[in-house]
């Protein structure tokens, strides 16, 4: 036990003096993944920020390089031993440089109090350095991990995760593992360590009115000619109550059971307005409950308004949904919901399918347990256990394509700006983010 405090303290100082210096240079790594930056170098992050430390850990390291740029790690000790994967993705949104506050350079880690401000600090290249660090201080400490590990370190996450599912398909006997924990999304509150088992699917998909061709007066023809804006405004409010409510049964699921509730009705109640299911809670809306939104929607020219009436509208829209939700019921609903409302007229189109299934983990599954008994021992505080991630990402990948149970230990917040100017990460959530997780580690090799 002395020297589970002596790698604690080893990574105390790592976060007081390396650990900002580390992520800013993962940070000054572009890696936009949707294509908008000629200077994203995803290979490199790969080659360059990862590989060499990795390697010095005492890991086989291969990276494949493509269209969707990914690395696998392992170090494997004793194959008697359990075998944690840990995933995580070095990618990120546009940098959105111009956009942000006071010049802040998002490719420049900037430290301004509690804040390191960065594209990608937060999503997620502070979340994987904080697991990978936790690990060598347990291997300087102990000499060993006591239990073996591997990498997935993907390069495509803020796309859609293309091609992950049949890479982890191709790639099993290198995936194979007892556990994934990993490390994305934020806390339900930013002073309490949180697990959360799976994640809401998601499912982008446009309803569009296409009457005729190009714009017509309205003073001629208002009166005379159907509005497709007005069209779709009216399908679209069919497919909820004023309140949000969903209106479609097959898009209500049967899956807030009461073991999920009573997890739910253990988190701090967010701050948030009276929308939503009517009879649950905030928790339950967010976690337990499917959500319908409206991304967009254009007809005409807003930008340049003319007095005609457009000949179409059109909607981009998302279903968020839980599982106990039916994926592939999901478009098929909706359209005999719009026909039995008289929206014949309203095409449904769909892009790429569900970008990612929705996923959760048993509550009472042991690795849950185990996670959750360590982070309490080390941080005196029981960890919030969400059912799911109100979010989306691609854990089906691990529990359906490789079979694992799989906990993940977020390390970020609400808060954090993520997608958007501004992106930063907490040092303190950072700081007890490398203590519970090199605890973690050394918790799992003292087991094995």
């Amino acid at each position: 036990m002395t020297d589970r405090f002596t790698a604690r303290a080893a990574i105390a100082a790592y976060a007081a003096d390396a650990f900002g210096a580390e992520l800013a240079a993962l940070v000054a790594h572009p890696t936009d993944s949707t294509g908008t930056d000629p200077r994203a170098d995803p290979v490199g992050y790969l080659t360059d920020g990862l590989q060499p430390r990795l390697a010095r850990m005492g890991c086989d390291v291969r990276v494949y390089p493509g269209a969707a740029p990914v690395m696998i790690a392992a170090r494997i000790e004793d194959p008697s031993r359990p075998t944690v994967l840990i995933y995580g993705h070095g990618d990120t949104v546009p940098a959105m440089h111009g956009r942000w506050t006071d010049g802040r350079d998002p490719l420049t880690l900037t430290a301004e109090g509690d804040r390191l401000y960065g594209r990608g600090t937060a999503d997620n290249k502070g979340q994987h350095l904080i697991n990978i660090a936790a690990l060598e201080a347990v291997i300087a400490t102990r000499g060993r991990l006591g239990f073996n590990v591997k990498l997935l370190i993907e390069m495509n996450e803020e796309t859609g995760s293309t091609g992950l599912e049949a890479f982890a398909d191709a790639h099993r006997d290198a995936l194979a593992a007892d556990v994934l924990i990993a490390s994305d999304g934020p806390r339900a509150a930013p002073d309490v360590p949180c697990v959360f088992l799976g994640a809401r699917g998601a499912l982008n998909f446009e309803l569009r009115v296409d009457l005729r061709t190009g714009a017509h007066h309205s003073g001629n023809w208002g009166g005379l000619l159907a509005d497709p804006a007005m069209i779709l405004a009216h399908a679209l409010a069919c497919i909820t109550d004023a309140r949000g409510q969903i209106a479609i049964p097959a898009w209500r699921p049967n899956s807030l059971t009461d073991d999920v509730r009573a997890a739910l009705a253990a988190l701090p109640d967010p701050e948030a307005e009276d929308w939503g299911e009517a009879t649950l809670t905030r928790n339950e809306r967010v976690y337990g409950w499917n959500s319908f939104a409206v991304l967009a929607m254009k007809a005409g020219t807003p930008e340049a308004p003319v007095n005609a009436i457009a000949g179409h509208a059109h909607a981009q829209c998302q279903l968020r949904f839980v599982v106990g939700t039916d994926a592939d019921a999901i478009l098929p609903a909706l359209r005999a919901h719009l026909d039995a409302h008289g929206f014949q007229a309203v095409q449904i189109t769909q892009a790429d399918g569900v970008s990612f299934p929705a996923t959760r983990q048993p509550l009472d599954h042991p690795w849950v347990a185990r996670v959750c008994r360590s982070i309490e021992e080390s941080t005196g505080m029981a960890p919030h256990v969400l059912p799911n991630l109100a979010g989306s990402l691609p854990n089906h990948v691990f529990t359906d394509t490789l079979g694992l149970p799989t906990v993940w230990i977020p390390h970020s917040y609400k808060g954090c700006n993520q997608h958007a100017p501004d992106e930063h990460a907490l040092r303190s959530i950072s700081h007890q983010a490398l203590d519970l997780m090199t605890a973690l580690w050394w918790d799992i090799g003292a087991d094995a």
